[in-house]
């Protein structure tokens, strides 16, 4: 519970801001403009190169596309199967297999594992889940959504544009060790407003309401979501018998809530935005439980 109890404090703080005439409608994006572009980088820039070369490393990179893989399987196979509406299956394979790995996952991750763990799971979401949600998650809105086409191009360009991205490659390729010395005290300074900022941030976007109607494909997705696919991939680390920090981590990362993008993606495209903002904001507080878990049995 004190692992967790600071999420929930800030998250209440924006459910309450939200409700405060002072702050904008706006708000969150605001503050998550102030995450993508100052915070992430700087916790980026900060910690992975601190990152010792490992096979371990590779597992890190893999395993959020084997996720994407095997839980849209789990999830299209489920929707044939219940012959659920193609606005539901569309919603589900966007806000199913794409975690909330960085928002979300990296503070998570920092307050389980220490600081020294964060740099696993940048790679994480940096080289795996951002990069699903840019080429997999474009592939779904283009065959399930409403007014959504893409181009390559316009795909690589938001990639290579992305801070994060950016700070990332920045981090793993040039020789900044000097300049981050000079720089490390507001580095420092910035990273650490980034659990307290993002998780308000959540807070202040997430929704509770579902339609009744819905309610199946809700339970089944956030299943397979919080629960069956970080199963699975635990088994499957003890089965080959891999093990590590790293690979801890992006186990932990593969139980992270659906990812809130995605579901604002999905819900731009028309397809079914209750389901997809239910999936994202319950499945925020589930993992509360779902979470503590999952960190207990990878040790």
């Amino acid at each position: 519970m004190e692992q967790v109890l600071p999420f929930l404090l800030f998250l209440g703080a924006g459910l309450l801001f939200k409700q405060l005439p002072v702050f904008p409608a706006d708000t969150d994006r605001s503050l998550n403009l102030y995450v993508i572009y100052i915070a992430l980088p700087a916790l980026i820039l900060l910690q992975v190169p601190t990152l010792t070369i490992s096979s371990h490393m590779l597992v890190t990179v893999l395993m959020p596309w084997a996720v994407v893989l095997v839980s849209a399987s789990l999830t299209l196979l489920v929707c044939k199967l219940a012959r659920w509406p193609r606005e539901v299956t569309g919603a589900l394979l966007m806000v199913v297999p794409l975690g909330n790995t960085s928002f979300f996952g990296i503070p998570m991750v920092e307050q389980f594992f220490g600081i020294s763990a964060v740099s696993y799971a940048i790679l994480y979401d940096q080289l795996g889940s951002f990069l699903a949600l840019s080429t997999y998650g474009t592939l779904i809105l283009a065959i399930y959504g409403r007014g959504t086409r893409t181009g390559t191009l316009q795909i690589l360009i938001k990639i290579i544009t992305f801070p994060p991205f950016i700070a990332l490659t920045a981090a793993l390729f040039l020789p900044m060790n000097s300049l981050l010395a000079t720089l490390k005290p507001i580095l420092t300074t910035a990273s650490c407003s980034l659990v307290p900022v993002v998780l308000v941030a959540i807070g202040f976007q997430m929704q509770f309401l579902l339609p009744g109607h819905e309610i199946g494909p809700f339970i089944v997705g956030l299943l397979i979501r919080l629960l069956i696919t970080p199963v699975l991939f635990l088994l499957a680390c003890k089965l080959l018998d891999i093990s590590g920090q790293a690979v801890q981590v992006s186990l932990f990362e593969t139980a992270m809530p659906p990812m809130v993008t995605a579901g604002a993606l999905a819900s731009i495209a028309g397809l079914r935005p209750g389901l997809t903002s239910a999936m994202v904001g319950f499945g925020i507080l589930f993992s509360f439980l779902t979470l503590p878990l999952i960190f207990q049995w990878i040790q």
